[in-house]
């Protein structure tokens, strides 16, 4: 397995341009309202993203109707996160059970003491043993990287930056042009802030896939769990998707593009049979894989990577 550095990296990087841009914006309405202090806007900047960073695992948990899953209830899989906790070098987390309807995966928390894996309740029809076991490797990959709170914690900055745009661009109080120039910034700030999270969760996709085979997962079950859950995804109706979009960055896989991905995990099950099997994989890892121009422009809208490409890195882990 390759080390982290490069992951902790681009997080820390992320995190540092994010608080740049939430704090420049910040200064600037202060600028606005006539409020010229930088201890105030740094201070402003510090709050939002603390808050988020507090409360963001309680939020998660609550919009995710998550409740706690006892071992009476289901000891095989306290049995199994207690296994790929003792391969992580990291405490047990709490596991839960989410109550929505469709068939995935997600961890939360502030750090990897305090993780947090949740599964949901159709999951558990769906996966065999070993697909199930790889998906919590792959949560379990990143609460060891701790990569789940700054991407909470960056992701709430967009936001800001996007009401912010709307405040100004719609007051009416413009005050020479000020305002609507403000409301502009706050807009392409916006826009910007959303593709550096996307990025920053692609990223950490990769490293949770890698962090699952090291802890002794086969990669063909991840594969064909992913294959799996796209196909829950795209059988569930329009308005749970709708209903999730805002946590799909959780998610083991981008629920948004779901039946997209079954079409493409198709084209690897050489046997029509569902699944990917090791053989399957090998083959994929002895071919070229082309990513259409399309396909390339929709992954930089996503929230994770592009599934040829994330199996293709799979497959290399195969062999």
């Amino acid at each position: 397995m390759r080390g982290t550095w490069k992951l902790k990296l681009r997080m820390i990087l992320t995190s540092v341009l994010m608080f740049t841009i939430v704090y420049f914006l910040i200064m600037i309405v202060g600028w606005y309202f006539g409020i010229s202090s930088w201890k105030l806007y740094a201070g402003a900047s510090l709050v939002i993203v603390f808050l988020q960073y507090w409360f963001g695992p309680s939020l998660v948990k609550r919009s995710m109707n998550v409740r706690p899953l006892s071992e009476a209830e289901a000891p095989h899989i306290h049995q199994m996160v207690q296994e790929l906790a003792d391969a992580a070098g990291i405490p047990k987390p709490e596991i839960g059970l989410s109550e929505i309807n469709i068939p995935n995966a997600f961890a939360y928390g502030r750090s990897s003491r305090s993780g947090h894996i949740a599964i949901t309740r159709p999951i558990l029809g769906l996966l065999d043993r070993d697909e199930l076991r790889a998906v919590i490797g792959h949560e379990m990959g990143h609460i060891k990287h701790n990569d789940m709170i700054v991407t909470a914690a960056v992701s709430v900055i967009p936001m800001i930056c996007y009401y912010i745009a709307l405040s100004f661009m719609f007051s009416g109080d413009s005050r020479n042009g000020s305002g609507i120039i403000i409301g502009i910034l706050g807009y392409v700030f916006y826009l910007i802030g959303q593709l550096l999270v996307l990025f920053i969760s692609r990223t950490r996709e990769y490293y949770a896939d890698e962090a699952s085979v090291e802890f002794g997962n086969r990669p063909a079950a991840l594969v064909s769990a992913l294959y799996k859950l796209s196909y829950g995804a795209a059988r569930c109706n329009k308005e749970t998707i709708a209903n999730l979009n805002s946590n799909r960055a959780f998610f083991v896989n981008d629920i948004n593009n779901a039946k997209n991905d079954v079409t493409d995990f198709q084209q690897i099950d050489f046997d029509g049979d569902g699944r990917i099997s090791d053989e399957e994989l090998r083959r994929l890892a002895n071919s070229q894989v082309k990513i259409s121009s399309k396909n390339g422009i929709m992954e930089l809208l996503s929230t994770h990577p592009d599934s040829l490409k994330r199996v293709k890195r799979l497959a290399e882990l195969e062999n």
